[in-house]
């Protein structure tokens, strides 16, 4: 009798040790930011669509893009962002066509995409159709052949023997050397050129972290006096960068740990750890940039299906739900399933794949519900109980307004109950308009990686 008790005593341990386990634990954070930047009011519902010119379309032209813009419309994403559009250098050019990141005119578009009134006319009908538009910024080094190298070659840095510089093993580009005070000047004199004659948002700026803070903070300044512009950092080390300068950084360790999800490498759980982390130490009205997939991941790192196989529409509907901004690069709505070249043309392969319509849904949600709104606009955030650490579920809410997800993110069948005191509340099923009732109690039971999305 005695060892019966034992036994169930021990059982009864490792059941409540296994059900807090399954549990979201305290988050502490050491210090968290503070931001005075101010994000644009047409920043609250974004999603970004990152368009690569040279790879859009059969014969990577402006042209071709604009003919597009609608289906880009009717997929509704609002914000595109353009990868570099500049002339490429020639001058130690990597591949066929070169790097888009190794400018030789910060002022003119790439010949091969077209002119610039070519580029004018698709900035002005993509206005026209509701759309923003921001540039990809390098700031931190330009071509060889860059008609600045040539006039001011004291505006770059050069090593102990008085070689230039190129950072890593980016030979076709030269690093600037931003004590020289022009050299501000000229920059943001080159950026204004853009917000002012050709009608741009913003600018994605590409590895901010090697520019001084200060520069950045001006910029921001400058172009704000012209109209309300977007600033998004690609970066995550620098995240001060966010206090004075930027209204938005690169989700990286998100992105990676979701792929580590994905891969079975690491727990689900950790996923809420990240994000409550983040929510406690980001400013309230700075932006994280969400995402499967962008031009680096793609070209250097592995395709979606590489990277996330059957798990790629779970993470798809948990990035378009959590706090943050999505991103969709280029393709993603059809599948793209190749690594696309970097150096040469190598143009997408668009097809009929169900994707669309699944990320259209998505997207439609996320542009249109009050809870789903960025920064201090958008509804809090409140994870769920399921009893099932792989069952994740959360709940966003703004007033009378709501949105949950209960997602299942493992490769094999779940089941989770609510756990939560929840007043019975209908929901609809923004899949297929089915009424769910979300209460205490709740039972699901979900397939591999399957997932409910709810709205009220």
């Amino acid at each position: 009798m005695k060892e019966q008790i034992f036994r169930l005593a021990i059982l009864i341990i490792g059941v409540a040790a296994l059900v807090y386990a399954c549990q979201p634990k305290p988050v502490k954070v050491d210090k968290p930011l503070t931001s005075s930047v101010t994000p644009a009011e047409w920043t609250r519902n974004m999603v970004i669509y990152e368009l690569n010119v040279r790879q859009y379309s059969s014969d990577g032209t402006f042209a071709s893009v604009q003919a597009d813009l609608p289906r880009l419309q009717r997929l509704g994403v609002n914000v595109i962002w353009f990868m570099p559009v500049y002339p490429i250098g020639a001058e130690n050019r990597k591949g066929e066509l070169g790097s888009y990141y190794s400018i030789s005119d910060y002022k003119a578009v790439n010949p091969e995409f077209g002119t610039m009134e070519d580029f004018r006319s698709l900035v002005a009908k993509a206005h026209e159709l509701g759309f923003k538009v921001i540039l990809d910024w390098v700031g931190n080094h330009s071509a060889w052949d860059n008609h600045i190298m040539l006039q001011n070659p004291e505006w770059y840095q050069k090593d102990s023997l008085g070689k230039f510089v190129s950072p890593y093993d980016w030979t076709d580009v030269v690093q600037f050397d931003y004590s020289a005070g022009p050299l501000w000047d000229f920059m943001i004199s080159a950026m204004r050129f853009w917000v002012e004659e050709v009608g741009v948002d913003g600018f994605r700026c590409d590895y901010p972290g090697q520019v001084p803070e200060e520069f950045w903070f001006r910029a921001y300044n400058e172009l704000n006096t012209v109209k309300p512009v977007l600033m998004l950092a690609e970066d995550e080390a620098n995240s001060f960068l966010l206090e004075r300068a930027f209204d938005m950084n690169y989700a990286w360790a998100h992105h990676h740990l979701m792929n580590s999800v994905a891969q079975g490498k690491r727990h689900p759980l950790a996923l809420d750890s990240m994000l409550r982390y983040e929510l406690l130490y980001y400013p309230g009205d700075s932006y994280r940039l969400r995402f499967i997939d962008n031009h680096d991941e793609n070209s250097w790192n592995g395709t979606i299906d590489e990277r996330m196989g059957s798990a790629h529409k779970a993470f798809a509907a948990y990035l378009l739900t959590i706090p943050g901004v999505p991103l969709i690069y280029n393709g993603q709505e059809a599948g793209l399933n190749k690594r696309l070249k970097f150096f040469e043309r190598d143009p997408i392969e668009w097809k009929e794949t169900g994707l669309f319509e699944f990320y259209a849904t998505l997207i439609s949600l996320r542009t249109s519900h009050p809870a789903l709104r960025h920064g201090k606009e958008g509804g809090t955030f409140k994870t769920l109980k399921t009893g099932n650490s792989k069952v994740y579920a959360y709940v966003r809410e703004k007033e009378e307004n709501a949105v949950a997800a209960i997602i299942n993110l493992s490769p094999s069948a779940a089941k989770g109950v609510i756990r939560d005191r929840i007043e019975g509340t209908s929901y609809e099923n923004v899949f297929t308009g089915e009424t769910v009732v979300l209460e205490k109690g709740m039972q699901v039971e979900l397939g591999p990686w399957e997932f409910l999305i709810l709205k009220k």
